[in-house]
């Protein structure tokens, strides 16, 4: 089982922190994550907001690659449509192969915000075509060393090689993962022939679905079984269980308030808009829950407490959903430094051993699924 941390890299719930000490608090969070076993370290791609500032994960991940030694080293995600020339996505992911050692995973997203598609000058609308005309061009590249020529509708580009190229060819099938957040993403992924991720918002019955088509398609389109879906939780892990909660229910509820306000899951710009039929109709359902009860139901849904207690949720979730790989996020919402550092150390000794036991022998609950 894949156990990995997601850097979220925000400043809303930290008033007063300059940029420059986020950076180090999660430089020290990854180069942590390395020494603890984790298998890799996914840091996200967003702009301009306390949300989220990363505008460039793979600078960022060459530099954490200089400061660790094995753990594997993700975009979690590259927004595609924002990269406007999809051979520079390539080039990067070859270059931060290399200077990785081989640590190079990449993680492709097509994005959300209306708020970034705007200052980006690309149009919101166009997100899905740009995705679908230029990731399998991507892939390619990486795996022929070669960025085929290519003319369509968003971009042109004659054939190209990648120097560097990078340390190996086999991305498809182990080193390739897509962002997909609805299931029109989930059959993209499947179409591509790459490993599925999502974020922990919606309840197990629904993730349950969309994996399930993703499985379905992925066997259709490729006649085997897509490598398991990685699933990112907001994690708190503390021995105290009375602390632990008091801490879910800050930081959480924290993070789930910046995620209403950058993508602005309340209101209805998703309404007509193409490629977000989904999202419309969860933001409807959501604006008929009403803010409390939204924010409520997604801290209760993360996975946190003490290690006992998270090794209980993560059965009942394998018992409806199957195993999956796990992906920890740990500072967010305000989580100071030295509290997602002792989460995370905790993790790793008492969570991590067990749910990687998992692989050979799952609990009784999650093989009766």
């Amino acid at each position: 089982m894949e156990v990995g941390t997601v850097q979220i890299m925000p400043a809303y719930g930290y008033p007063g922190i300059s940029d420059t000490q986020i950076y180090h608090d999660e430089l020290a969070l990854g180069v942590a994550a390395d020494k603890l076993g984790y298998d890799h370290v996914w840091v996200v791609e967003h702009h301009f907001e306390n949300y989220s500032l990363c505008p460039d994960n793979f600078v960022y991940l060459a530099h954490l690659a200089a400061l660790t030694k094995r753990v594997k080293l993700a975009t979690g995600a590259v927004i595609v449509p924002w990269n406007l020339q999809p051979l520079r996505i390539a080039e990067k992911a070859a270059l931060l192969d290399q200077l990785s050692g081989g640590r190079a995973l990449l993680g492709l997203g097509r994005g959300l915000a209306r708020r970034e598609f705007s200052q980006m000058g690309v149009a919101m609308d166009e997100s899905r075509e740009r995705f679908d005309e230029a990731a399998p061009l991507i892939i390619e590249a990486l795996e022929t060393g070669w960025f085929p020529e290519h003319k369509g509708k968003f971009f042109s580009q004659p054939k190209a090689p990648l120097r560097p190229v990078p340390m190996n060819n086999q991305w498809r099938d182990t080193r390739v993962t897509q962002v997909a957040m609805s299931p029109d993403s989930a059959e993209q992924a499947a179409k591509l022939g790459v490993q599925m991720m999502a974020f922990n918002y919606k309840p197990p019955e629904v993730q349950k679905q969309e994996i399930d088509g993703y499985k379905a398609s992925f066997r259709r389109y490729h006649g085997k079984e897509p490598r398991p879906v990685l699933l990112t939780e907001m994690t708190v892990c503390d021995s105290n269980a009375a602390r632990a909660r008091e801490h879910a229910e800050q930081f959480c509820a924290n993070y789930c308030i910046s995620v209403l306000n950058h993508y602005e899951m309340l209101g209805e710009q998703f309404d007509g808009s193409t490629g977000y039929k989904t999202y419309a109709a969860a933001a409807e359902a959501m604006r008929s829950m009403g803010k409390d009860a939204i924010v409520k139901a997604y801290v209760e849904q993360q996975v946190w407490g003490t290690p006992d207690q998270m090794l209980r949720k993560f059965e009942e979730r394998f018992k409806v959903m199957g195993p999956y790989g796990v992906l920890t996020a740990f500072r967010f919402g305000g989580c100071p430094l030295d509290v997602a550092m002792r989460g995370m150390e905790l993790f790793a000794k008492e969570v991590m051993p067990v749910l990687r036991s998992w692989d050979q022998q799952a609990p009784a609950q999650a093989r009766a699924a």
